[in-house]
C-alpha cells in the first residue's frame, strides 16, 4: 500500500483488476476545501489512459513491476520469442502485448515489463528510436521540395513509414517507435 504522497511518475497501481502506471500527477491545494492529487494513468495491459483524482493521503494498492532487458530472437505463428540477456532463458510473448511490433527486427534489444509477484509479462517496451533500412520507396520528383511533402516507404521489417521526398531506397533511417514516424537519416 502507498499513500498519495508516495506518487511519482512510473509508479504502478492496481485498480479495477488492471495495473496502471502513473504518467503524470499534480498535487492541488485549493484555497477552499481539502487537498487532492490529480493523476493521469495508463493501463499497462490495455494501453488505455485514465484521469483519476485521489484525496490527499488516500491509500492505494501498488504493484511491483520490473523492467528486464530482453533480445528479440524471432517471430513464429505462436508469437514473438525473446531471450533474457542475463539468464539466457527464452520467453514467448503474444503480439497484443507489443506496441509497434512491426518496427522490431531480429536482434533488437527491448525491455519487458514483468509483474514481480506472478512472473507474468505485461508489456514490451521498444527503445525510443530504431534504425531500419528502407527496402522500397518511390523515387522523389526533382524540384518538388517547396512543401513538406511525405511519401510512403517500406522498411526491412515490413512496416510502412512516411518519409520526406529526398529519402531514397537502401538508406538507413531512424524511426520514432512511440508514433512510428520518420526522425532522421543515419549517417
Amino acid at each position: 500500500m502507498a499513500s498519495t504522497s508516495d506518487f511519482k511518475n512510473g509508479l504502478c497501481l492496481v485498480m479495477n483488476n488492471d495495473i496502471y502506471s502513473i504518467v503524470e500527477f499534480q498535487h492541488v491545494k485549493p484555497g477552499k476545501g481539502p487537498a487532492f492529487v490529480r493523476t493521469k494513468l495508463k493501463g499497462i495491459t490495455s494501453g488505455k489512459t485514465l484521469d483519476k483524482t485521489f484525496s490527499a493521503g488516500e491509500k492505494v494498492e501498488t504493484a511491483r513491476v520490473e523492467k528486464r532487458p530482453h533480445q528479440f530472437i524471432y517471430k513464429d505463428d505462436m508469437g514473438y520469442n525473446f531471450m533474457d540477456t542475463t539468464t539466457f532463458e527464452q520467453i514467448l510473448i503474444e503480439e497484443k502485448l507489443i506496441e509497434r511490433a512491426d518496427l522490431m527486427k531480429e536482434g533488437q534489444l527491448c525491455d519487458i515489463l514483468i509483474h514481480d509477484e506472478t512472473e507474468t509479462p505485461l508489456a514490451v517496451e521498444l527503445p525510443p528510436f530504431v534504425e531500419l533500412m528502407i527496402t522500397y520507396t518511390e523515387p522523389g520528383i526533382k524540384g518538388d521540395t517547396a512543401t513538406n511533402a511525405l511519401k510512403p516507404a517500406t522498411v526491412e521489417t515490413g512496416a510502412t513509414v512516411m518519409v520526406p521526398l529526398f529519402v531514397e531506397q537502401d538508406i538507413l533511417i531512424k524511426v520514432d517507435t512511440r508514433d512510428g514516424s520518420y526522425s532522421e537519416r543515419v549517417k
